[in-house]
């Protein structure tokens, strides 16, 4: 039980237990599907664009504008072992406050309806209200991932004169777990002081859980600490790996550990509901979790089955490269947090609304991000022939090419059987490339 602990590489990571994603397309909403606290009409309402849906149905969202995850500094005050961005406590070239506000500008031009600022620690960043209030002011909602532990009360009240939208702070499970995850003693009381703290000043909260081998079991201590403390928000992420987070590639579950921790959370949500509550649970960073939805709740309520049919079908399901962007601290542009081995660009040399618009196919950039722009085609081996492709959207391309060294090959997270996603035996593939990343990316004659 200590392997998780050892050989952790200090280099950049592509595990994020961060919610980076805490407003987004990667996120299966367990209360809004399973337990019917979203209809589809309450999305009609809206026309589905993302410029009027409230935050918590942006996943419905017809146009799929960016939700932009912009890591403001890679600087952090822990040091835990699952951090995309590698962050520790040096300080590191980032994007100034007159670059911020340029990208800023750009953003809101350009109709992204989220900025969510996160790390490393965004707290340690000195203009971090600063550059808040900017963004709020040219439209943009604002949302913060934070390690929750320096938030303090008055952080939280100028967080709450920004109009903070949402805090989400990373609980890795009972007290002892989060602190091993995150590499300082006394971590899990500080994050919850923080969450308390926002809490106070009115601001809505949440909780962030990656789910791995050795905290799995421990999701019941999650929603114990939520129905404690009237948090009514919380977002259970399955491991992507990367960087530091990619040591922890052997730290997965199963295909049947991974179904068993899914009904956990939808059972335990269920629950909740029958005892007059109202949380918002989801589950993020696989897309195999909405076909497991629908297949569980058609044995329960074939009527509700239909209606989480036509909200799964708008959700469009992942969403790297169209509706959820990141910028890293010193501006490079990435089809979500963790592309960190393919830049598109800079946004100090070009704004994001050209970088994001390129498709002209013409280099090796604006050709992975026209393929990331309508994944069906490219995807191979199972994912290629599943009945829930459109469902899915071929799930985390990232994650295949971490495990099998092929951006296009199946997800091997998808813990749905080949029965359940329609074959008997997988045979042949769909058009696309081989080998490695500069390999797989052929010229537009060859598709």
């Amino acid at each position: 039980m200590t392997s998780i602990y050892e050989g952790i590489s200090p280099a950049f990571a592509l595990l994020r237990t961060r919610a980076e994603q805490e407003i987004g397309d990667v996120m299966i909403g367990i209360s809004k599907l399973y337990c019917g606290a979203v209809e589809p009409s309450d999305v009609l309402r809206y026309k589905r664009l993302s410029n009027k849906l409230p935050s918590d149905l942006l996943q419905f969202s017809v146009d799929k504008k960016p939700v932009v995850v912009w890591n403001c500094t890679r600087t952090c005050n822990l040091k835990c072992i699952h951090c995309y961005a590698g962050s520790d406590a040096h300080h590191y070239d980032q994007l100034s406050t007159s670059e911020a506000k340029t990208m800023i500008d750009d953003l809101a031009q350009f109709g992204a309806p989220v900025l969510l600022f996160s790390g490393g620690e965004p707290c340690v960043r000195e203009d971090l209200c600063e550059l808040m209030h900017y963004a709020k002011d040219r439209g943009m909602r604002v949302v913060i991932s934070t390690n929750g532990t320096l938030i303090t009360p008055q952080l939280a009240k100028e967080f709450a004169k920004v109009g903070l939208s949402y805090v989400g702070v990373s609980l890795d499970g009972a007290r002892e777990t989060h602190d091993k995850f995150r590499g300082v003693p006394g971590s899990f009381d500080r994050s919850l002081e923080g969450l308390k703290n926002a809490q106070d000043a009115g601001i809505k909260v949440g909780l962030r859980m990656t789910i791995n081998k050795l905290n799995w079991r421990e999701i019941d201590d999650v929603f114990d600490v939520m129905e404690q403390r009237n948090i009514n928000r919380a977002c259970f992420y399955h491991l992507v790996y990367t960087g530091r987070g990619s040591a922890l590639i052997d730290e997965d579950l199963n295909h049947e550990e991974t179904r068993a921790a899914v009904r956990k959370i939808m059972d335990r949500t269920r629950a909740w509901f029958e005892r007059g509550g109202r949380p918002e649970i989801l589950t993020v960073d696989n897309h195999a979790d909405g076909p497991f939805v629908y297949l569980e709740t058609l044995k329960e309520d074939p009527d509700r089955a239909a209606e989480i049919m036509q909200l799964l079908q708008w959700n469009q399901g992942n969403s790297t490269g169209a509706g959820i962007a990141c910028v890293s601290w010193d501006g490079e542009v990435y089809a979500d947090q963790f592309w960190r081995h393919f830049s598109f660009g800079n946004v100090k040399n070009r704004p994001f609304s050209e970088i994001w618009s390129d498709v002209s196919r013409t280099n090796e950039q604006s050709e992975l991000m026209f393929r990331l722009k309508n994944k069906r085609p490219f995807v191979k081996g199972r994912c290629s022939q599943c009945k829930w492709l459109d469902i899915c959207n071929g799930n985390f391309r990232v994650r295949a090419e971490a495990a099998t060294g092929d951006l296009w090959a199946s997800d091997p997270a998808c813990y749905l059987t080949d029965e359940e996603i329609g074959l008997g035996s997988v045979t042949g593939t769909a058009p696309g490339v081989q080998g490695a990343l500069g390999k797989q990316l052929c010229s537009a004659s060859e598709v």
